[in-house]
């Protein structure tokens, strides 16, 4: 119960969370005093902590009550006795509520601060040592990266070195079969002309047998060899000169970068000895916002690695090269001589499958005309079996329409005049069967002609085509160079 001369103080159902701000809102206040007085009205009579006082001035000390309080509130209320001093109103600007969580947030922010100050000390000589010790290992992984990289420089360095001597060796033994290969070139002329004429006595042949055959296909395949080899030895004397070209420019792209590396290996020896008591050791201001580079590790690394490998890669075409024209002449001659044999095979090959498909021509032709003779008996045969067919759909058909003349009650659809009905039809049937047989008949028939007309001309083809083979392109390849002067001696 309030004490006369009191204020009434509000109250709260649980506690409110601590503000954030030293004091409470005025909205806290506001909300408070609206649940103390569930029927009345405050939203007017409270005032923001910038009302001047004038307004206490003017606010009644007794305010008038809610009709609904209670008649001991109002007598208590008749009773209580005014006071002068605005603190002592009705309506008070905070609670003990408030007063007691400001303490306690003051309280709360005073331990915070000296938490973070303790901290910040702590982390602070923490940091320091840290920073030492990172500076420390910072500049002696950079000493020890120094010290990889010359090593990296020295490996590099004795690559190329071994790289660019091995590369003068090569280069000095590149040119010394040259009259050779020449003269071998000029040997290979002959079966190369042997081959065109073949081809083009062949050309002469009739029919079906213009055929891309196995012989026209190793005959062009020698073609295709002399000239291939030709092109080898042109192409090497030519790859010559180009090999020897192509070695000195990696001679000299190696004879560079070796430069390069010699000049590096000894800046970053000078780099890697440095020291923090070491003389010339100065400031360079923003010196490490320059990037002057060019490369990258893999860059850099496969930029030797390049050069090398295009040393190695010409000197072995190069090696490659001095090989091939040392064996080009015995494989010249091989490869010739092996085509020339495979060639005379197939010639052999296809003249026997020429007269014997000329002999399996002769007995189709035996046997096109005996079933041509054959065909044209079954012909007749057909012919004669449809008009036997037609008496009978003559009878039926005359049975069905004699049947559509009973009177009346007569027109039955009897068994009779059902089987007539299947009578007709099948007997159409066969002999719409029969009619085209007998078309399929004469197609064969005509077939069978052509068949005839084909192979009669295919039995001159043939004969033809023996002739060429055998007779013409034979005898003009019993003549070939030797293997001695296909190799390019005398």
């Amino acid at each position: 119960m309030e004490l006369p001369g009191s204020t009434l103080a509000a109250t709260y159902a649980r506690p409110r969370p601590t503000p954030a701000t030293f004091l409470p809102a005025i909205s806290a206040m506001a909300s408070s005093y609206r649940d103390f007085f569930p029927h009345c009205d405050l939203t007017h009579s409270l005032s923001p902590p910038w009302r001047p006082s004038t307004y206490y001035k003017a606010a009644s000390n007794s305010p008038a009550l809610d009709p609904y309080c209670t008649r001991s509130q109002r007598v208590s209320e008749s009773t209580v006795l005014p006071f002068v001093s605005n603190r002592t109103t009705l309506f008070t600007r905070y609670t003990p509520d408030d007063w007691y969580r400001s303490n306690l947030t003051n309280f709360q922010e005073s331990n915070t601060s000296r938490h973070n100050s303790e901290r910040l000390r702590v982390d602070t000589s923490r940091l320091i040592q840290d920073k030492y010790q990172q500076t420390r290992k910072t500049q002696a992984d950079s000493t020890h990266n120094l010290g990889e990289r010359v090593n990296d420089i020295g490996f590099w360095k004795s690559e190329i070195t071994h790289e660019l001597d091995a590369m003068i060796g090569e280069t000095n033994e590149l040119t010394d079969v040259k009259k050779k290969l020449e003269r071998a070139l000029m040997e290979t002329e002959a079966p190369l002309q042997v081959a065109w004429e073949c081809l083009f006595h062949r050309e002469k042949r009739m029919g079906i047998d213009l055929v891309h055959d196995e012989v026209e296909t190793e005959l062009l395949m020698e073609v295709d060899i002399i000239l291939c080899c030709q092109e080898r030895m042109k192409l090497h004397l030519d790859k010559a000169i180009a090999q020897l070209a192509a070695n000195r420019a990696s001679q000299h792209e190696l004879e560079k970068d070796l430069s390069d590396k010699q000049a590096a290996c000894r800046i970053d020896d000078k780099c890697h000895h440095l020291r923090n008591t070491s003389d010339g050791v100065s400031c360079f201001r923003g010196v490490e916002r320059v990037d002057a580079v060019v490369s990258v590790p893999e860059s850099w690394a496969k930029f030797t690695h390049d050069n090398i490998l295009r040393s190695q890669r010409e000197r072995a075409a190069s090696a490659k090269l001095r090989d091939d024209i040392q064996n080009l002449l015995v494989v010249t001659a091989n490869e010739t001589w092996n085509r020339f044999n495979k060639v005379n095979l197939a010639f052999t090959s296809r003249v026997a499958e020429t007269a014997d498909a000329k002999n399996k021509i002769e007995s189709h032709l035996a046997k096109t005309l005996q079933e041509i003779f054959q065909t044209e008996m079954t012909i007749e045969s057909i012919k004669k079996a449809i008009k036997d067919k037609c008496a009978f759909l003559k009878v039926a058909q005359t049975r069905l329409d004699e049947r559509t003349r009973r009177p009346n009650i007569e027109l039955c659809r009897d068994m009779a005049q059902l089987r007539l009905v299947n009578e007709v039809y099948e007997v159409d049937d066969t002999i719409q069967t029969l009619q085209q047989r007998l078309r399929d008949a004469e197609d064969t028939l005509q077939s069978l002609v052509h068949t005839k007309a084909t192979l009669e001309h295919d039995l001159a083809v043939k004969a033809n085509s023996l002739y060429i083979d055998q007779e013409k392109c034979m005898s003009m390849r019993r003549s070939f160079p030797s293997t001695r002067r296909l190799v390019g001696f005398c």
